[in-house]
């Protein structure tokens, strides 16, 4: 990291008993022979009494107010969490704070106040978060025990420094946040998903860039203690995401590979918290963070609604207060600490169409607790793809061979696709759990006179379709309307590590390195296993459940989408794509179904 300014501290103390805290900004947090981490502390007003800790540390600014980042999305938090120091993402001080806990919201490395290397997710400032974790159970206000609780990014970067166990960790709470980088994030079943990465970081990332010029002005926090850097040092001081998800491919690519880690390093207490609506970006890592996590104590809870409102309910807030109160203060009204007490597993049954975006009737949802993940006396039942488009429980096959054919990249305005259909359901249905797709499929290029080193992008999608034939939408990350549920793969990419102990039969296991890649020629059909996020609905009595394969991002994807002509190239990807349907030829859909108790 390059600066043309001398570090130095400006601490700002400010006692506010109309907020019932102590507000201490721009805190520097020492670490050994490098650039400290700037933190605001805000503390209950009780001099020389001890408290747990809350810690987040991001890269969202600790001095940009969430009336400022998302104007909209503040309007509608729950007044019991809108104060003059919330923050996009992150537990609202006011409140903790009457209720009992120290807030220290730090920024990230590179970011807002703290000087350094900019390289969000990575393994260096994952030990700047472990630093800040431990000194904040060092401090003389802390009683030594620390928790973490955020959303996405905030939740995201809990795993990874769980996974290296500071001392004075205590519990954490991933809201809805990503627990593999390669796979929930960036390369969705090794396509490229760079369309939200670039919004992300140039919306939410680079403009809070430490050193840049004119934040303040911009209602974006607050300029650099130390004052502006040039153009020319702001860039040496960065890694841009975009770039480097472009120009690396595969998992044992340095990029990638130094910012893996253990899920089942983490020992701490844990309540991994699941969106059924995140079915593009944080649902996956939040079931499997839960499901590999060395904790003795760990649950898994089942939300919907929007990305940002839920973490702010006021049963919700509940539910985490009483789970930090039990591994924090030792204060346990629950159970939480209890073997066998509370259920492991907490979901929302989906039934009916309520709309989307409309958090009263979401609310109205079933809530049922269960032993396990995936929940043992699920049933995983093959709908085999048939010819007329509809999907059958029986694997006969009535006719000769045939195939159905779609172009293969189609339009990013419309991209071609397929569909198949259950018949109605004759009762109702609980499907709720992972799902993975076996398809026979080729491709015919677009130019026949190159047929070797072809490529094809698979895009799956599960649709429900009403009694009444309208297809039901389910609320998204940004409140927009969303299918049931997702899947990807690049065929080039279809190596399943049989022998990794995270491969099962619902959830093929890949390893994504470059020595996994394998041809695809033109006209040879490739047998793949397709994984596809876990999802929940109660499929009504008449109600039918689609399958569909497409050429590209369709209904449902918004911001998060598949678009990059370098990592899709029409030299690579251009032609038809043909799933083949016949004798000896296996395509199917295996859905979960859960019988009723």
């Amino acid at each position: 990291m390059t600066t043309t300014n001398t570090i130095r501290d400006i601490l700002e103390v400010t006692n506010d008993p109309e907020n019932g805290l102590i507000f201490e900004k721009n805190v520097s947090i020492p670490r050994a022979g490098t650039f400290p981490i700037r933190c605001n502390v805000y503390r209950p007003i009780a001099e020389g009494e001890r408290f747990p800790v809350l810690v987040t540390y991001g890269p969202y600014g600790k001095d940009i107010s969430y009336s400022n980042f998302h104007a909209s999305s503040f309007s509608e938090v729950n007044p019991e969490h809108k104060s003059k120091y919330s923050a996009w993402e992150t537990p609202d001080p006011v409140f903790w704070t009457k209720n009992g806990y120290v807030v220290v919201r730090a920024d990230e490395r590179g970011l807002g106040q703290s000087p350094g290397l900019l390289d969000t997710m990575s393994k260096g400032t994952s030990e700047c978060f472990f630093d800040v974790v431990e000194w904040a159970a060092e401090q003389p206000w802390s009683s030594g025990k620390v928790g973490l609780l955020g959303i996405s990014y905030y939740a995201g970067s809990q795993w990874r420094v769980a996974a290296r166990q500071p001392k004075g960790l205590a519990a954490i709470i991933p809201w809805e946040g990503m627990s593999d980088y390669y796979r929930d994030r960036c390369r969705h079943g090794g396509i490229l998903s760079n369309t939200f990465i670039k919004f992300w970081w140039d919306r939410q990332v680079i403009t809070n860039q430490y050193g840049r010029p004119s934040r303040a002005a911009s209602k974006w926090g607050e300029d650099t203690i130390e004052g502006d850097l040039s153009p020319k040092v702001l860039a040496t001081n960065r890694r841009d995401q975009n770039d480097d998800n472009a120009n690396n491919r595969f998992r044992d690519d340095e990029y990638y590979a130094s910012k893996e880690f253990s899920l089942a390093d983490i020992k701490v207490p844990l309540l991994s918290v699941a969106n059924w609506g995140g079915i593009l970006l944080h649902l996956r890592g939040n079931v499997e963070g839960y499901t590999w996590a060395g904790s003795n104590f760990k649950y898994l809870r089942f939300i919907t609604g929007r990305h940002d409102l839920p973490f702010y309910y006021h049963d919700e807030v509940e539910v985490q207060k009483s789970f930090l109160d039990a591994f924090l203060k030792g204060n346990d009204t629950v159970g939480w600490s209890v073997p066998g007490k509370v259920s492991p597993v907490s979901i929302v049954l989906r039934k009916g169409n309520v709309g989307f975006n409309n958090p009263p009737a979401e609310a109205l949802y079933e809530r049922r607790e269960e032993t396990a993940w995936p929940i043992p006396r699920g049933q995983y039942i093959k709908y085999h793809l048939i010819p007329d488009g509809s999907l059958s429980k029986s694997a006969s096959f009535q006719g000769s061979a045939t195939s159905v054919s779609y172009q293969a990249l189609g339009s990013l305005q419309k991209p071609e696709l397929i569909q198949f259909s259950t018949p109605p359901m004759e009762r109702d249905t609980v499907f709720t759990g992972h799902i993975v797709a076996r398809l026979s499929v080729s491709v015919t290029p677009e130019d026949p006179e190159s047929a070797d080193n072809k490529d094809i992008d698979l895009f799956l999608t599960l649709r429900y379709i009403s009694p009444s034939g309208e297809e039901v939408h389910y609320t998204g990350t940004a409140g927009d309307p969303i299918p049931l549920a997702k899947g990807w793969l690049r065929v080039s990419m279809r190596k399943v590590d049989e022998n990794n102990p995270k491969n099962r039969s619902y959830l093929p296991h890949r390893n994504y390195f470059s020595t996994d890649v394998q041809q695809v020629k033109a006209g040879e059909v490739y047998t793949v296993d397709v994984e596809i996020w876990p999802t929940n609905v109660i499929a009504e009595k008449g109600g039918r459940v689609v399958f569909e394969v497409s050429s590209g991002d369709t209904q449902g994807s918004e911001i998060f989408q598949h678009t990059s002509e370098v990592d899709r190239p029409r030299s690579t990807f251009a032609g038809k794509n043909n799933i083949h349907l016949g004798p000896g030829l296996e395509n199917y859909v295996v859905l979960p179904i859960i019988p009723k108790n």
